[in-house]
């Protein structure tokens, strides 16, 4: 219970809804008990049972300890009266007309109470998702590196409409149920007592039993859901990688993975289903027994002890029927508060999450980029190695940096450094001579455009995902940005021009295309400082050359860091910076390094070769 209680948090703002539930529920309850008292008076006329017992006298009340005789002599009393009046027949229409309104009003407030409990719910699954949505986005990348994006994506569907079900069956369990078993007990309590301890000497045993039943179902709910998680992560892998998977002839080896995953979650869920499964019948028969004990007692006080009038005992017979009803459900709700249980663990593990990448309370906003920015002493590992150590650069405002070295020497760790989707472990990385965790993070990414190896664009047209750079951009703005990115040629012959959705991923264009869009984007932020991380590492000569051109017209005016593998787009920069296991180990311009026979030249080297 103690992860519900974090999410009922979620259920203050809908708290109307709540109380106006209740409000149903309480005349629910209360019809329903109502419900099987109002066959009393019409069973005595079935059974002549006024016949048998007339009573000529109207019954005066002599205090709360006779109030079970006042309401007996009195029922007998008017029907005797009616029947003298109006005849047997038509006093049963009446006591039939009664009880259909009794139980119209019963259903009414049924209705009211799932209606009510409708916006509460569904407001409480929206604003936890949501919730949730804000939180995904904004955690540090490092966590996306540590958690499965299929696991996060079964928390956010799954395990939140597990919540929902729960939710629901909590409150019943709270309020509606318990209600109309205490009502009810109460009536039964009050037609007769014998009967009703009697039957509290079976109600505990039930409880136990239901109880047992149930022990191990959170634990396997727990499994399920991760297993869920696993092979959604395979699903999300598979289609992302379906080009590898088909060019390598992989797909047994993903079939085989992907059914081991859910031969597994096929196996847990039985399991744990099938101890679901076996609540209702359980708490069924238990109280089926309950009931013939009470036939049992119960015959005897009316054959035997006579202490018990026939149409009473049918009704208390079918008041004690009328918790079986709600007591099932209850035990139905104690395994998806369980179920729940579980999904919320899961759910509220990551809205917990702390951002290990935090604004400070006194971060400041950067409006704008005067003079440098600057790598003091830094050094930063992923995990245990260290990718930098002791980087120290200086990038003046207005010039372009390139950095240039082997595969994990560390230049990709700079651009993500410099954006602080990863914090330094040593050092410190200064904006016009202000830490940049001193600024918010949100003011520092506003003077940095960013453009990848990999083109992450998005299932939509080409003008939403260039105006990610600015929300606000009008359609001539987009198209100019689009121009100076050398798009603007193949996007005019789209079939809807800027208007044309480019699939997933921007997957109906090719490389060239899809980066040149990338470009846009960051033409159209419009930043001071431009980080290109190996942005034409994957493109063709003919495409590589286009978005060179692209670039040259976007970095004028503008600092620069440029992070690459082809060594000829950087021939122009105003400092090169060759880097090896995380160390600079030559810089310079492109002929002072080519003079010094070093590291540099022998890259140059061997990609001319």
């Amino acid at each position: 219970m103690n992860y519900f209680k974090e999410i009922f948090r979620f259920a203050i703002p809908y708290k109307i809804y709540g109380i106006l539930n209740i409000i149903a529920n309480i005349f629910y309850a209360l019809f329903s008990a109502l419900s099987f008292v109002a066959l009393i008076p019409m069973l005595k006329v079935l059974f002549n049972e006024t016949d048998l017992n007339p009573v000529t006298t109207k019954p005066i009340y002599a205090g709360i300890s006779s109030l079970k005789d006042f309401f007996v002599d009195s029922l007998n009393f008017y029907i005797a009266e009616g029947i003298k009046t109006d005849g047997k027949f038509q006093v049963l229409t009446y006591m039939i007309i009664v009880i259909i309104s009794i139980f119209l009003l019963k259903n009414i407030f049924n209705y009211l109470a799932m209606y009510f409990i409708t916006f509460l719910r569904n407001g409480v699954l929206k604003d936890i998702r949501n919730e949730l949505y804000g939180k995904v986005v904004s955690l540090p990348v490092s966590f996306f590196s540590e958690k499965r994006k299929g696991d996060v994506i079964s928390r956010i569907s799954t395990d939140v409409l597990e919540i929902q079900h729960s939710f629901l069956s909590i409150l019943e369990l709270i309020v509606r149920e318990p209600l109309t078993i205490l009502f009810t007990i109460f009536t039964m309590f009050f037609l007769s007592p014998k009967l009703t301890l009697f039957v509290f000497i079976f109600i505990p045993i039930s409880g136990f039993i239901i109880s047992a039943i149930g022990k191990k179902l959170k634990r396997q709910s727990d499994k399920a859901q991760q297993e869920q998680g696993h092979f959604l992560s395979l699903l999300d892998e598979t289609i992302t990688g379906l080009k590898v998977i088909k060019s390598f002839n992989s797909e047994e080896n993903f079939n085989e993975k992907f059914q081991t995953s859910t031969n597994r979650f096929f196996t847990i869920s039985n399991k744990l289903l099938n101890r679901q499964n076996l609540a209702s019948p359980a708490s069924e028969f238990l109280g089926i027994l309950v009931i013939a004990g009470l036939l049992w007692y119960g015959g005897n006080l009316v054959f035997i002890d006579k202490s018990l009038e026939p149409a009473i005992f049918l009704s208390y017979i079918g008041l004690a029927y009328n918790i079986l009803t709600p007591a099932k459900a209850i035990s139905k709700a104690g395994y998806s508060v369980r179920k729940g249980n579980a999904a919320a663990e899961r759910i509220l593990e990551i809205l917990n999450t702390e951002d290990t990448i935090p604004d400070i309370k006194e971060a400041i906003q950067i409006k704008s980029f005067e003079n440098a920015v600057s790598f003091e002493n830094i050094s930063f590992k992923y995990e245990n190695e260290m990718v930098l150590k002791n980087f120290t650069l200086t990038i003046p405002k207005g010039q372009t940096v390139a950095l240039v070295g082997q595969s994990g020497s560390g230049k990709s760790t700079i651009a993500n450094l410099i954006t602080r989707f990863y914090d330094v472990n040593k050092g410190v990385i200064k904006m016009d001579g202000v830490d940049i965790k001193n600024l918010t993070k949100k003011s520092l990414r506003q003077q940095i455009g960013l453009v990848t190896q990999d083109s992450l664009l998005f299932n939509d047209s080409v003008k939403n995902n260039v105006k990610i750079g600015d929300c606000n951009a009008t359609d001539e703005q987009v198209i100019e940005a689009l121009k100076i990115a050398n798009a603007y040629e193949f996007v005019v012959d789209l079939p809807q021009g800027i208007n044309t959705n480019i699939g997933d991923s921007g997957n109906k264009l090719s490389g060239g295309q899809k980066q040149r869009i990338s470009i846009a984007r960051a033409v159209l932020k419009n930043p001071p400082i431009m980080v290109l991380d190996e942005a034409t590492s994957a493109l063709d000569t003919e495409s590589e050359q286009l978005v060179q051109k692209a670039f040259d017209k976007m970095m004028q005016n503008r600092t620069s860091l440029v992070i690459a593998h082809r060594l000829s787009t950087i021939q122009k920069a105003d400092l090169i910076v060759v880097m090896h296991k995380g160390k600079i180990v030559e810089q310079g311009k492109h002929d002072e390094l080519i003079g010094k026979k070093g590291i540099y030249e022998k890259l140059v080297s061997m990609q001319s070769f």
